[in-house]
């Protein structure tokens, strides 16, 4: 805290001791050509904001962004992006990154088992799944140039919007945190001089209610402020059938205030303060239609009833299987709490000192995540979480950008320097325990697999008995007719175990109970209410420095070349208190009894303390040749290499496991933390084993801008090769983060096998997910105010052959599925399209406005293991809106609705959490465990897509501008002086007379 409220000082003093040096006239030498504003958001006299004020469709190619860090025109830019107006945004209805899916066709933003700490985005099918916090995003967050650590923070209300700019490809010369897929930059709207109140009230179905505001204006004739705030409360869209309350709904608020500090054109500071609050109950899931799969001959020879819920529901579980009907059971006692309180503080100074434009950008962040969840997803109490504050995810966060950038070589060259610091602590906390009912499920488990194995003896005696030994109303789960006929019929070793879990002789009588596993060990031992309580903090500094520059090869400026290059370094320590009371783990771990009591490994002991650190140093860079034809199209060219850092797997379950195998690998039992521990293999577990490695992506892309005369036409061709791939992939039991990479020799097959031996690199490791397409935007205005967008991607985005992980070791059997497959929600077409008429009506200013969007995908898998059941068939989602605007834009009102022909569609499958095992794929090759290796039984959960929602929407705002004073009119030329008649000048004089003559002389 000392720290931040240094830095905070520091810029604030900066903001007030430059005004004396910032009265000097405008430079020459402005990069934005906007005077010292802050950059971010320093397009309010750009065509795009103008235009949207008067409701009229937007000419794209017109569009003011700063992706490159330079307010430049989109059709100008030789990158992929994305430019989405607040016009789009409020028509689409997008209010958080999710809803960006409908007008930005490489981007898919979806959430799991929470929002607030499970978001993922996605950018031309990469991306990283969200529910570990060890991992960060593959595509970056940016809100006003401040980096939030992780997608879910961008799903949330987040008010009023200048734009939205989705960067496609590597990042890191130019924004602050380096990324390996891409950015979602988001610009919030900036305090202005001119007096100005907005409103706005949604009201829908579900009991949707939602409020608006923002009030901005001048303090001072250099100061303006600004306050958005917006509160939202509907009901969830599944209901449960124990309680009847509705789940997965929204209750949250937010708070922006900002001041903007102008005392010239040399000079800006811009504070921003949030403050975000939910209080919600998210995220149940309902169920995949339950059945098991049988295999043989190499096909899906049948589809039966399921195994495993028929269990469940002879224990009382209400297992709704009909996916889209949106019902789940949730257990009494038990909730899906999302607690969020999330807040900041950032500000922003640049300053224009004539021979450069220097940029600071200071911020601390705190987000909190806390939950609850019923982790079995029905109404037995298996596993759980309590909502009691004892599971959370916890970020503080400090960022510190420099950017120094300007003009030289007579403006040929255009460059940028720039420095990043952060300094990124995160907390976790977790308390997954075992529910009341789970001593219970695991005995019917057992017996489950002494019923299966009867029946696979294929004896007809045992057949039978196998067919009826499972019987969950009997209080050990074992059908006390049939238990003590079968029983003599089994190996010799077999036959105290399952005396135990049978509660026959001699375990009928007290202390023993209906436990097995209890029995077993000791009667005072039990398996409910075991739980961990662990505790991971995280520290991360990353420092960087970068660079991007714009050289114009020629005087013209026709043909540039544009080279960026970015060193980071990042060091990462680690520090976990892991504590539980899990003893019958520890009691049967190096058993073949081990993995039920085992699902949360125990520590030996009870308690273990690690501490660890890494550090990388890596430098990426970019190279991007573009060249103008003609006014109107751009053509480029680039190379560039992305860097996203590694880390720590922030799971217990990853620490080396007793094994009932010697063969070098971690099993599923409890954590080794001696070497002589039973089935540790002489190894000790560390947080060495927690460690990933970083994501590095070498992209190519070629593509041309069309800035056209009522049509704007971009294309961009790609291919990128991602190398340690950063998987993050939950098999039913814990989550499993591989590095993915390719091996260059040929493994025949053993990188899709059942061995998690075999498939070692013999050859050279190479980028183990290759993304090779197209992205093709089109925008069109035929009329003044008539706009028709549309987009088209292709994005062939697979997983190569020949998989290895980190440093070649062969990968693990878990996910056999993934060669040659296309990688977790990519689809390989994506389209969208959009419509925006805005009629005037007669001559009293008012306007209509008709719009509709859609987004089409084709198929795709939603699980990261690639199990087939989770595929995702073609769906399209359609928005419209319909509404009449007042004069000016001062008032509307509109009727909405988003998915509007209600279609059906999964954000994510997963395997339900100890609810059967294998796949149809594994049936298929008889990779299932013993002894039903032809024989699928798992069950899955689905998080849905939002069903259709319908309103009206009021709006309105009132301006105070000053009144334009009129124009100047110079005051008329002063008459001439009057003109004063004169008299008459006198006539000269007459000349003198002649003289007289001369007398004559006397005497003549």
């Amino acid at each position: 805290m000392i720290r931040k409220s240094t830095w905070l000082l520091s810029a604030g003093l900066f903001a007030v001791a430059t005004p004396a040096f910032a009265q000097t006239a405008t430079s020459t030498t402005d990069t934005d050509k906007q005077a010292a504003k802050p950059t971010p958001g320093a397009t309010e006299g750009a065509a795009a904001q103008d235009q949207a004020r008067e409701q009229q469709p937007v000419d794209t190619g017109d569009i003011v962004i700063t992706a490159t860090r330079r307010n430049q025109a989109l059709s100008d830019v030789p990158m992929a992006v994305s430019a989405v107006t607040a016009d789009n945004l409020r028509n689409t209805g997008a209010t958080d990154i999710r809803q960006l899916n409908q007008v930005a066709p490489s981007l898919l933003v979806s959430s799991t088992s929470s929002e607030g700490g499970a978001a993922v985005a996605r950018i031309r099918g990469i991306g990283t799944v969200g529910d570990n916090p060890g991992l960060e995003g593959s595509v970056g967050i940016f809100i006003d140039g401040v980096y939030r650590s992780r997608a879910g923070m961008g799903l949330t209300e987040l008010g009023a919007l200048d734009r939205i700019e989705v960067l496609r490809g590597p990042q890191g010369t130019l924004f602050g945190r380096n990324t390996s897929a891409g950015l979602i930059s988001i610009i919030t709207a900036k305090p202005r001089f001119e007096p100005e109140i907005g409103a706005q009230i949604d009201i829908g179905n579900y009991d949707m209610r939602r409020v608006e505001g923002s009030i901005t204006g001048p303090i001072t004739d250099t100061i303006a402020a600004r306050l958005d705030g917006v509160w939202l409360k509907r009901d969830g869209f599944l209901k449960d059938v124990i309680s009847g309350r509705r789940v997965n709904d929204r209750d949250r608020w937010m708070l922006r205030g900002q001041a903007l500090y102008q005392p010239s054109d040399n000079f800006s500071f811009r504070l921003i303060g949030d403050y975000t609050h939910r209080d919600e109950e998210c995220c149940a899931a309902t169920y995949l239609p339950a059945h098991d799969t049988v295999g043989a001959g190499g096909t899906v020879a049948a589809s039966q009833p399921s195994t495993i819920a028929a269990i469940e529901r002879g224990l009382g579980a209400i297992i709704n299987d009909d996916t889209f009907g949106r019902r789940v059971s949730i257990t009494p006692g038990r909730d899906y709490a999302s607690r969020v309180k999330d807040y900041g503080v950032s500000g922003e100074a640049v300053y224009d000192m004539g021979w450069a434009e220097l940029t600071s950008i200071s911020a601390y962040r705190y987000n909190k995540y806390t939950r609850g969840q019923d982790a079995d997803f029905n109404n037995l109490d298996i596993l759980y979480r309590a909502s009691d504050g004892g599971s959370f995810n916890r970020f503080k966060t400090f960022t510190q950008e420099l950017r120094l950038q300007g003009n030289t070589f007579n403006n040929r060259l255009d460059w940028l320097v720039g420095a990043y610091y952060a300094n990124e602590k995160l907390r976790l906390k977790d308390n997954l325990a075992y529910g009341n009912d789970y001593a219970r499920y695991a005995n019917c488990l057992v017996a489950n697999n002494f019923a299966q194995g009867l029946i696979a003896s294929g004896i007809p005696s045992a057949v039978a008995a196998g067919s009826v030994l499972v019987t969950p109303s009997s209080p050990t789960c074992f059908n006390p007719i049939v238990a003590p006929l079968v029983v003599g019929s089994l190996p010799a070793a077999q036959q105290p175990v399952f005396r135990a879990f049978a509660g026959l002789t001699p375990f009928t009588i007290p202390p023993f109970t209906t436990s097995g596993f209890s029995n077993l060990a000791s009667p005072l031992l039990t398996l409910n209410g075991a739980a961990l309580n662990d505790l991971y903090d995280q520290t991360s500094n990353n420092w960087a420095l970068f660079t991007h520059n714009i050289f114009s090869i020629t005087p013209d400026g026709r043909l540039k070349l544009t080279l960026g290059a970015r060193y980071t370094h990042e060091k990462k320590t680690l520090d976990a208190a892991l504590t539980d009371n899990n003893i019958l783990c520890t009691a049967f771990s190096g058993t073949t009894l081990q993995t039920l009591p085992c699902v949360s490994p125990s520590v030996p002991g009870g308690s273990l303390a690690l501490n660890d650190a890494l550090k990388e140093s890596r430098l990426s860079w970019t190279g991007v040749l573009s060249y103008k034809p003609f006014d109107r199209l751009l053509t480029y060219a680039s190379y560039s290499r992305g860097y996203k850092a590694g880390g720590f797997n922030l799971d217990r379950s990853a620490l080396f496991r007793a094994n009932t195998v010697a063969n070098g690998l971690s099993g599923n039992g409890a954590i080794c933390v001696s070497p002589a521990q039973t089935g540790c293999q002489g190894i000790v577990a560390s947080a060495e084993n927690l460690k990933f490695k970083p994501e590095i992506n070498d992209a190519f892309e070629v593509g041309g801008k069309y800035n056209g005369r009522g049509l704007d036409v971009n294309l961009a061709l790609f291919h990128e090769v991602f190398r340690n791939f950063q998987l993050n992939t939950f098999n039913g039991l814990n989550f499993i983060v591989e590095n993915i990479n390719s091996c260059s020799t040929d493994l025949g097959g053993l990188d899709s096998d059942n061995n998690p031996l075999t498939g070692a690199c013999t050859g050279k490791v190479r980028g183990g997910v290759k993304s090779v397409g197209f992205e093709l935007e089109a925008f069109t205005r035929p009329l003044r105010d008539l706009a028709i967008n549309a987009g088209l991607v292709m994005a062939n985005t697979k997983y190569r052959n020949n998989l290895v992980g980190a440093d070649g070791r062969p990968l693990t059997n878990a996910l056999f599925q993934l060669p040659g497959r296309r990688i977790s929600n990519s689809a390989e077409w994506t389209a969208t399209g959009s419509f925006a008429w805005t009629p005037p009506i007669g001559g009293s200013g008012l306007r209509g406005l008709l719009y509709a969007d859609i987004r089409h995908m084709s198929r795709f898998n939603t699980g990261s293991d690639l199990d087939i059941e989770k595929l995702q068939g073609n769906f399209d989602v359609v928005n419209a809106r319909i509404g009449l605007h007042g004069p000016n834009d001062q008032w509307a009102i509109e009727l909405w609705g988003q998915n509007l022909f209600n279609e059906d569609f999964l954000q994510v499958a997963f395997d339900a959490p100890i609810q059967g095992s294998c796949t149809a794929r594994g049936a298929v090759a008889g990779f299932c465990p013993p002894p039903t290796p032809f024989r699928a039984t798992q069950l899955y959960g689905a998080f849905l897509g939002e069903p259709r929602t319908f309103g009206v929407t009021l709006r309105g705002k009132l301006g105070f501008a000053r009144p334009a004073p009129p124009p100047y009119t110079p005051p008329p030329a002063p008459p001439p002086p009057p003109v004063v008649e004169q008299p008459a000048p006198p006539p000269p004089p007459p000349p003198p007379p002649p003289p007289p003559p001369a007398a004559p002389e006397r005497g003549n």
